[in-house]
């Protein structure tokens, strides 16, 4: 009797500590960017392919999520502006699409701020080029936020970078983008 009460004391014990994987609703959780230039700035949305955040109890353990890069699109123009600043941004420009169809976030490293706030460092890969990133994820009833900036240079997206070509006056575009994610889970 004792060692079959040990046996599913253990067994207990390791279902309770195992970690829980939530699928992200891909339907749902949006990403929003914006790009800067001297003169403006564009706005649009990429969609995921699949993600997850992982937990042990309530606590966040980890994530990873792919990004549909082909769904790259601009949402601040219309007609024949929004389609030629899509097709540059698919172009090997900027993230060549043909050829480098998703990016990818993994967490790394994961450090509670307060109840519900992680600071996260993850790599972060874009054209087959991986880098850290940091970011705040906001926990919240089934859903998770955060907003952080990219240095795109660090991805060999260099077209207009004021930091590679010094004679670009007003046509320089700022090495950082900003990324606006919602997830549902």
């Amino acid at each position: 009797m004792k060692k079959i009460t040990f046996v599913l004391l253990a067994l207990l014990t390791s279902i309770t500590l195992s970690a829980q994987a939530e699928k992200i609703d891909t339907k749902r959780s949006t990403i929003t960017w914006t790009g800067k230039k001297v003169t403006g700035e564009h706005s649009g949305i990429v969609n995921f392919q699949e993600g997850m955040l992982v937990f042990k109890g309530k606590k966040l353990t980890g994530g990873s999520f792919i990004v549909d890069m082909t769904s790259l699109s601009n949402t601040d123009q219309t007609g024949d502006g929004k389609k030629k600043l899509e097709g540059h941004l698919h172009s090997a420009d900027f993230f060549n699409t043909a050829e480098f169809k998703t990016a990818k976030l993994v967490f790394k490293t994961i450090g509670e701020k307060k109840p519900g706030v992680y600071s996260i460092t993850a790599d972060l890969t874009i054209k087959g080029k991986t880098n850290p990133v940091k970011f705040d994820l906001a926990l919240k009833g089934g859903k998770a936020s955060t907003e952080f900036s990219v240095d795109r240079t660090q991805y060999g997206i260099q077209y207009g970078s004021g930091s590679f070509f010094s004679d670009l006056g007003d046509r320089t575009i700022y090495d950082e983008f900003d990324v606006k994610v919602e997830l549902r889970y």
